[in-house]
């Protein structure tokens, strides 16, 4: 290894340090600046509640043997609710992908659905599903499912036009065009969708 690799390898280590630190410190202070303010009655204490109060809940559940029974429960209604809402979002973008004339119908309907402030529509999917997991989990779908199928539909516009034409010009069909282009061509696209969709199924619940 040349002594150029050694220093390049040496600062990504240092800059690596230097940001965990940073991340590690902000927290810290995030934590420390929140019970304050929790204390002082700056911030409303029954609101935003504060770290001691978290932790005593913690504390709380676990010897009463309910900590990770809520635990897998979170863990479920998000798992099903990620599953669903990046599957649907990835078949959904799909066909408006290749339907041009269903994109430009159902386009305005996703601005305005996208636009809605979904988690004030609780009150009606409780009346509609009732006050169970069911809820929870269409609240989350609701959340991630427009912005997955949004995320999705843009990265397969963005696949260069010039490939197309090419695998065009040697006959491929649009499945072909699909599975050998177009989705491959999306991927970093798709995991920033899984990102988005993971953290709004948190949301959601």
């Amino acid at each position: 290894m040349s002594e150029e690799q050694k220093k390049f390898i040496k600062k990504q280590k240092r800059e690596k340090r230097i940001v965990i630190s940073i991340q590690l410190l902000t927290t810290f202070l995030f934590i420390i600046t929140w019970q304050i303010l929790a204390n002082k009655k700056v911030i409303n204490p029954f609101i935003f509640s504060s770290p001691k109060k978290i932790i005593e809940t913690i504390i709380s559940l676990y010897n009463n043997y309910n900590l990770f029974s809520h635990i897998m429960t979170t863990l479920y209604e998000t798992i099903i609710a990620f599953l669903l809402g990046i599957s649907l979002g990835f078949i959904i973008a799909i066909l408006l992908y290749e339907f041009k004339i269903l994109a430009k119908i159902v386009d305005p309907f996703l601005t305005m659905i996208n636009s809605l402030p979904k988690v004030a529509l609780g009150p009606i999917i409780i009346i509609w599903v009732g006050a169970n997991i069911n809820s929870i989990i269409v609240m989350s779908i609701l959340i991630n499912l427009i912005i997955s199928i949004m995320t999705i539909y843009n990265g397969f516009l963005n696949t260069d036009p010039y490939k197309i034409k090419l695998l065009k010009s040697f006959k491929a069909n649009k499945l072909q065009i699909l599975t050998k282009l177009i989705i491959p061509e999306s991927y970093s696209t798709i995991i920033s969708s899984l990102k988005i969709n993971i953290s709004m199924s948190l949301i959601g619940n």
